[in-house]
């Protein structure tokens, strides 16, 4: 029974060891450990501190990253745009060119035709007119081989002149 309970003499000698050890752990021990577990809860605080601003960081730039990224759509648009206006433009030259060229050589063919066709007409009365006078000249040397019929024609082109 005497270790269920124990003597005030070995009650006081407890008491008084277990001030000597509680004095010692706060004079020696009780600071240190106070101030890591302070260190250790400011690195904490300083840790989420830190991922919260990373966090912010994240989210601007991530917004930025999506201006960005819509920033170079729109001039990725407008580049298409530019070069689709230049593609027509240059087409609507190139067609525009052909045109003209198309024009002068119809119009130039044209003028070729008409020169060949008066040269053809002017020829073809040449050969009318030499042919008109070859036959002339053999309906007359028949004709007017007779010394009669040479007065009988003229009596007659010289009534005709008289009445125009």
């Amino acid at each position: 029974m005497q270790l269920v309970m124990p003597d005030t003499g070995l009650l006081i000698w407890m008491m008084i060891t277990f001030l000597i050890v509680l004095i010692l752990l706060k004079k020696f021990a009780w600071k240190p450990i106070l101030t890591m577990i302070k260190e250790r809860e400011d690195s904490i605080d300083s840790a989420l501190k830190s991922a919260e601003r990373a966090k912010e960081e994240m989210r601007s730039l991530q917004s930025d990253n999506e201006k960005i990224l819509a920033q170079a759509r729109h001039e990725r648009d407008q580049m298409m745009k530019e070069a689709r206006d230049m593609k027509d433009n240059i087409v609507g030259e190139a067609k525009g060119k052909a045109k003209e060229e198309a024009d002068k050589i119809l119009a130039s063919a044209r003028e070729a035709i008409q020169n060949e066709k008066m040269a053809a007409i002017t020829e073809l009365k040449n050969q009318v007119a030499l042919l008109s006078v070859d036959i002339a000249e053999k309906i007359l040397k028949r004709e007017l081989s007779d010394e009669n019929k040479q007065r009988d024609l003229i009596g007659d082109l010289l009534k005709d002149t008289k009445l125009n």
